[in-house]
């Protein structure tokens, strides 16, 4: 059976789509369908409640189903006693630790929004994300202190919680998280319903924009077109052990790993990222899915060949990457590496459009995010026209599924056409069988002489040179063309010649694209400041790198 043929084709209610559609994955038996009477943790406590809910991959902290229902349990009455009721708003500034799950599944079983926001933020970032989506409840946790530092004072939050992590762990204005528990019942609250992310961009120009969706407090526990799509297309369910290595404020880490819950699978997290780290976890826990950014992959090749092959990784068995394009070299040697184990898909926490590729598909079609499959794909011009096989444009997905932007009505009409269909932003091609390709963002196009140039086509080709570690490309101010093509670089080692070494990387490119995409200038720098979710904004450059040629 074909990898795309494994799922029925959802509607972003559940349902089935009308199977006239391009790119229709073909029904499977009704023997095969995926079955469960509650999707919920909840219905692990009863069920078993000694089962891993979660282990911390640092500290081999477990917590068991039963643990985490019944302290979800007590803070939800701790939330309700605060008077949130059904669709009003959780926020929550925590570091990868244990109760930062007790904190999203008392949101979720309250009918609550549900929003993570990263601690990376300055406290004027933050302060600016609690506030538009108007939290009523504020729990943070004191290793993030300095990212909520000020916000109490003035808070219109009706709930402000802190957990301590440490005795003695504290933040200003903040009540204690445990002692809040403490004093309520661990049995459900009598009115519990479906929550509800919702989720903010990342802001990678301008303020961030929360993603409000459609519809809040449904029947607890049940079935939703992701929870069902992660069982379908990838196998997941009670015997999965799944590993989290990115931070749980990031979309995909917090929707797959909470979902994993839903099916009743464990869920392994790392506190922070570590390559060979990950490699001993997964062979410690056997773990079988996981789900990387290309950034964890190449982390990971760059580990000595000695420290890749001393582990067992044949639990594996989904090795799921996304959030960023992955330069096809590195793909090539995970797959020779791990195995036909490597999927990938392409989707954005909008939840418009979604693409899959499964490891045979992607050596047929390397470079490709797959075939879409919750609705057609086309690819525009700027005047809305159709391009034809092969040729670049915006990308846009038929879609039923309508999601806005929190307080931003223009943002949200621009997401659609006058046909309806959406756009994540995103820039690609079509091949003749039907697989889509990426470019990359229409946001981060370079205009040099009145030419588009594709920062990520740059990218994958500079990763290629065995000095780099890490780069990223931008377009800097040119009094001639209006924007010129600059690289910067992360060395794998201390570059003694650094302008023989910039003349190496430019002749690099030159020998692999067009002369006009090459870099006109190349930025080494020691790190580049990119998040564990493995994006880097242009905001994050020192601005002496971003300034003109």
């Amino acid at each position: 059976m074909n990898f795309t043929d494994r799922l029925p084709y959802l509607r972003a209610d559940g349902g089935e789509a009308n199977t006239s559609r391009r790119f229709v994955p073909q029904d499977r038996p009704p023997s095969e369908e995926p079955h469960s009477p509650m999707q919920h943790p909840k219905e692990f406590a009863r069920t078993h409640p000694d089962r891993p809910a979660v282990i911390m991959g640092g500290s081999g902290v477990v917590t068991t189903y039963r643990e985490l229902d019944e302290r979800s349990n007590q803070l939800a009455h701790a939330l309700r006693a605060a008077g949130l009721r059904t669709g009003d708003h959780l926020a929550l500034v925590m570091d990868n630790r244990p109760e930062i799950y007790e904190v999203m599944w008392a949101g979720f079983r309250s009918g609550l929004h549900v929003t993570p926001i990263n601690w990376h933020l300055a406290p004027d970032e933050v302060r600016y994300v609690v506030e538009d989506c108007g939290a009523n409840a504020l729990v943070v946790s004191a290793a993030c202190g300095d990212a909520v530092a000020g916000l109490a004072a003035g808070s219109a939050a009706h709930l402000l919680l802190a957990v301590a992590g440490e005795p003695g762990g504290e933040v200003e204005g903040f009540a204690g998280y445990e002692a809040a528990l403490a004093t309520q019942p661990t049995t459900p609250i009598d009115d519990e319903c479906e929550g509800q992310w919702m989720l903010y961009s990342s802001g990678t120009t301008g303020r961030p924009k929360g993603i409000k969706p459609a519809a809040i407090g449904g029947p607890l526990g049940a079935p939703n077109s992701f929870s069902l799509l992660v069982q379908g297309l990838y196998g997941a369910g009670e015997d999965t052990v799944y590993l989290s290595p990115a931070p749980l404020y990031h979309a995909a880490p917090a929707g797959w790993s909470t979902t994993m819950h839903r099916l009743g699978a464990t869920v392994v997290v790392m506190e922070r990222f570590d390559a060979e780290q990950c490699l001993a976890l997964i062979e410690l826990h056997h773990v079988t899915h996981a789900q990387f950014v290309p950034t964890h992959l190449i982390r990971m090749l760059q580990l000595p060949e000695a420290v890749r092959t001393r582990y067992d990784l044949s639990s594996l068995r989904y090795a799921v990457h996304a959030a960023a394009p992955c330069p096809v070299d590195v793909k090539r040697a995970v797959i020779d590496w791990w195995g036909p184990v490597v999927y990938e898909y392409y989707s954005g926490s909008e939840g418009a459009g979604f693409c899959a590729i499964d490891s045979a598909q992607w050596l047929a079609h390397p470079g490709s995010v797959g075939k879409p499959m919750t609705g057609a794909a086309h690819i525009l011009d700027e005047d809305g026209k159709e391009l034809p096989v092969g040729e670049s444009g915006q990308v846009w997905f038929e879609t039923m599924h309508r999601f806005e932007y929190h307080g931003d009505e223009e943002k949200t009409a621009g997401a659609y056409n006058d046909r309806g269909w959406a756009s994540l932003g995103d820039v690609g091609y079509l091949d003749d069988d039907g697989y889509l390709y990426l470019n990359d963002r229409v946001s981060n196009m370079i205009i040099s002489g009145g030419v588009n140039i594709y920062p990520a086509e740059i990218e994958a080709v500079l990763f290629q040179h065995p000095g780099v570690r890490d780069c990223i490309v931008i377009g800097v101010a040119d009094a001639e063309m209006g924007e010129a093509v600059r690289a910067i670089v992360e060395p794998v080692a201390p570059v003694d010649d650094e302008d023989a070494f910039s003349e190496e990387l430019r002749t690099f490119c030159r020998g692999r694209i067009a002369r006009f995409k090459c870099p006109t200038s190349v930025v080494l720098m020691d790190t580049l400041p990119r998040l564990p979710t493995g994006k880097l904004s242009k905001r994050m450059l020192p601005d002496s790198v971003r300034g003109t040629i």
